[in-house]
């Protein structure tokens, strides 16, 4: 590849580390802005350049590498901001493997916490002052935790900048574990090395068809993979400046996230369906009349599935204020794969399919020529780049699917991971599935559901999600829509739909949040407008219908639903009800 600053190509180099990229960044273009971070989404707050940032991320190396620390696991738990960055650079700076992670939060529990300490083997702890002495109070409460070494970086000494070494790591050097968002199973710490991340950068430069002159903005978790690697890890990568938010002051005001992109002329930025969706709920028009969108080229959106729905919202709502609808940019990927599997062309439309929904539910994409009831639109999600291969495969017989059936998403590459941390029967199964006719492979069996048309990857939904009732097949997400169109009262995007065993046979349960605005109106007149539309829709009994309190549904560290942990509080009632 072409590393370039200021416009022109400096050298041509194949750099192998994001220690080199870095330092490269930090001796040719010292003073850039690198990251600037906007306190409560709007005020500009502390900024680093790339000569700032590589200081302080070798003086937290220098202190790592004094304590013996390097090849060990390097827990992260920060709130949203600059020392996050600083800390993940100090770790890869030392040779130390960084884990990202959340800190604590107050009258949460910390089991998952305390379940990836123990899974990494996590040997130290960085965090800040503010945040190390509210997580000593839980020491008690939380086994593993006072175990740990700590640091609080933002106590590290510049001086120590001249005591770091360059620890000499590789390509096949391991970075940093990604632990997953746990949406069906307990977390799972997935081993990415430097090779891994660069090749997936690369990827996402071409597709994204990022220039010297872009601008990248976003609020996503810096400790979820798209957070770290598409929205900080990117534009180092390219050289370009990139604004930060919190998640909660985008959640408490979603006009901060399109005002900075506004303000800052972005040209890439994005999020799952549940952001879009929200900006087109709570961004009123005279909020909209003072933005601009025109800048905005790369709006991405990596759900499983994309859905076509908020996607024409959004450009409706959305187009008087300068957006474009071949801006909207559906991709597809998993921690499993570092992060970006397929996109399509930056300059097209999104595609879009129809299908017969009646088909889909036994595993064939039929295509529907007409929009009508009983036919559903499918968001595709592009193609593959570079070396990465997708292949869709029946998972139970293990050999590829003719064309038009859905079956499981394979994926092939340089960008998929080593596997899974100290986890070698789930790596193997996940990481090194072969086709059982021709034996080709490697591959990596993502557990998603979907199916190519032309070229184009169609996602459907999640294998371990698919609910199977006499026979048929449903996805989850479809009779969520469903049911969240049927009512006012009912909240989008915060529903989950899964079976549950009942003597011997599978029955569909509903779980759905309410309005905050609409809890006194009467609750059997929603229970029964979600009973008779997804009757109609889908020809299922409704089993048990639980209407949750507003924001109560279980939800993964990036913001997915997770089914999983629905089902199980339904069957031990612990779901905070607000009318069933």
């Amino acid at each position: 590849m072409t590393i370039c600053f200021n416009g022109s190509a400096a050298r041509t180099v194949a750099p192998s580390t994001l220690v080199e990229i870095l330092r490269f960044r930090a001796l040719h273009q010292p003073q850039q802005r690198a990251y600037t971070f906007l306190v409560n989404g709007e005020t500009e707050g502390l900024s680093l350049t790339y000569e700032e940032l590589d200081r302080q991320a070798r003086a937290v190396g220098a202190w790592l590498q004094g304590r013996g620390a390097t090849g060990e696991r390097a827990l992260l738990l920060y709130p949203p901001g600059l020392e996050y960055i600083v800390a993940f650079f100090g770790c890869l700076y030392a040779g130390v493997v960084a884990v990202p992670a959340y800190p604590p939060r107050r009258n949460r529990s910390t089991s998952r916490l305390q379940a990836i300490v123990a899974d990494a083997q996590a040997a130290v702890a960085l965090t800040t002052t503010s945040i190390m002495s509210d997580v000593e109070k839980r020491f008690s409460q939380s086994p593993g935790l006072e175990a740990l070494c700590w640091l609080n970086t933002d106590c590290v000494s510049s001086d120590l900048v001249e005591a770091w070494r360059d620890p000499l790591v590789t390509s096949d050097t391991l970075a940093f574990l990604q632990y997953t968002s746990g949406s069906t199973a307990a977390p799972k710490g997935v081993m990415l090395s430097h090779g891994n991340l660069l090749y997936n950068e690369r990827i996402i430069q071409i597709a994204f068809e990022h220039t010297e002159r872009s601008i990248v903005t976003g609020w996503l978790p810096l400790y979820h993979d798209m957070g770290l690697i598409g929205i900080v890890l990117q534009p180092l990568y390219i050289g370009v400046p990139c604004i930060l938010m919190s998640p909660e002051a985008f959640l408490q005001k979603p006009l901060r996230w399109l005002g900075a992109i506004s303000h800052y002329k972005a040209t890439t930025s994005g999020g799952p369906n549940f952001a879009y969706d929200l900006c087109v709920r709570k961004i009123t028009p005279a909020q909209r009349a003072t933005l601009d969108l025109s800048s905005w080229s790369v709006a991405f959106n990596g759900s499983e599935p994309v859905r076509h729905a908020t996607l024409e919202r959004f450009i409706a709502t959305f187009e008087p204020c300068g957006f474009r609808r071949e801006s909207f940019y559906p991709c597809y990927g998993l921690a499993e794969a570092a992060l970006f599997v397929t996109g399509g062309s930056k300059a097209a439309r999104p595609i879009v399919h129809t299908v017969q929904s009646a088909a889909l539910t036994h595993h064939q994409a039929v295509t529907d020529p007409g929009e009508h009831k009983g036919s559903q639109a499918l968001v595709g999600c592009g193609q593959s780049w570079l070396d990465q291969k997708i292949m869709i495969v029946d998972p139970e017989s293990l050999t590829r699917c003719p064309s038009g059936q859905v079956g499981e998403i394979w994926v092939s590459g340089s960008s998929i991971a080593q596997g899974y941390w100290h986890r070698s029967e789930e790596t193997t199964h996940t990481f090194r599935a072969h086709l059982l006719d021709t034996g080709e492979g490697p591959f990596l069996r993502t557990g998603d559901l979907g199916f190519v048309r032309e070229g184009e990857l169609f996602v459907t939904g999640r294998l371990k999600d698919l609910i199977t009732i006499r026979g048929h097949n449903h996805y989850p997400q479809d009779i969520e829509l469903t049911v969240e169109q049927c009512h006012s009262m009912l909240r989008p995007g915060c529903g989950a739909t899964f079976a549950v065993e009942v003597e011997g046979e599978e029955r569909l349960v509903v779980v759905q949040e309410v309005e905050p605005h609409c809890r006194h109106l009467p609750r059997e007149e929603v229970l029964g407008d979600i009973r008779q539309a997804v009757a109609e829709h889908h020809e299922l009994h409704v089993y048990a219908v639980v209407l949750l309190k507003p924001g109560s549904i279980p939800r993964t560290s990036s913001g997915k639903i997770q089914r999983s942990a629905c089902r199980s509080s339904f069957l031990a009632r612990s779901l905070e009800m607000w009318g069933e």
